[in-house]
């Protein structure tokens, strides 16, 4: 049975910039969408903030197995009310994957309960080392691998501990990232992704849409439940 993933992508710099559209011509949703078809365990749609109901309409969770959430410009437009759907949906057991600047993306920062932010600056090389070779997310990937331009991310990080830390990264200018790490929430699973700046072609990088697809079939629930309620059985025994 098929993996079933939502792509969900803001979807503006590539209406605003140029030089974006340039690198991502179909939008980072589409870039992500084209390696991910390719796995035949996976069945893939788009969706992007100025879709009708911003790409997420009733149902459309219950229906996704996985989504993956790509934001930057736009963390303001997105409603109260579809962000907690999308943790609520989470807790039932759905996977998320939040990559780059979604770190203050609403549906990871109610999931987080931390402020998530962190030190930035534009256009540095990044050398991405894989410090858990055992994990899911991690098969197929070498020690480590560089991209010569990703915007860099620094520590302090301000999350909870992860769960686990399957990726470290090592900027040019000295800082180090916490650069892949999962949590549990309720029944689902989270995995967080630093690499995927908008105006670097990183999405077209090997290895980053091994990650990627390692991460879908990592997240991908065991158990949904239907509804979040706090039952009162009867005693199993009399």
């Amino acid at each position: 049975m098929s993996i079933r993933v939502t792509v969900w992508n803001e979807g503006r710099h590539e209406k605003t910039s140029e030089e974006i559209k340039a690198v991502y011509p179909k939008g980072i949703h589409g870039a992500i969408a084209d390696f991910l078809s390719k796995d035949i365990d996976i069945e893939v749609k788009t969706a992007t903030l100025d879709d009708p109901e911003h790409g997420l309409p009733s149902g459309s969770l219950e229906e996704t197995d996985v989504l993956i959430w790509w934001g930057h410009m736009a963390h303001d437009d997105v409603p109260d009310e579809l962000a907690q759907r999308v943790q609520e949906a989470v807790l039932k057991g759905m996977g998320l994957i939040v990559l780059h600047s979604s770190h203050l993306s609403k549906p990871f920062t109610r999931l987080m309960g931390t402020s998530c932010t962190l030190k930035w600056r534009d256009a540095d090389r990044e050398r991405l080392w894989c410090v858990n070779p055992g994990h899911p997310i991690a098969a197929g990937i070498p020690e480590h691998f560089e991209l010569p331009v990703e915007e860099m991310y620094g520590e302090f990080f301000d999350v909870p501990q992860p769960d686990e830390t399957v990726f470290m990264g090592w900027f040019s200018g000295g800082e180090i990232f916490r650069s892949g790490i999962t949590y549990q929430r309720g029944y689902g699973k989270v995995f967080y992704f630093q690499p995927g700046h908008e105006s670097n072609p990183t999405l077209y990088n090997e290895n980053i849409q091994k990650i990627i697809t390692n991460a879908v079939k990592w997240a991908a629930p065991l158990v949904r439940r239907e509804k979040l309620d706090c039952p009162n059985p009867e005693p199993l025994e009399k």
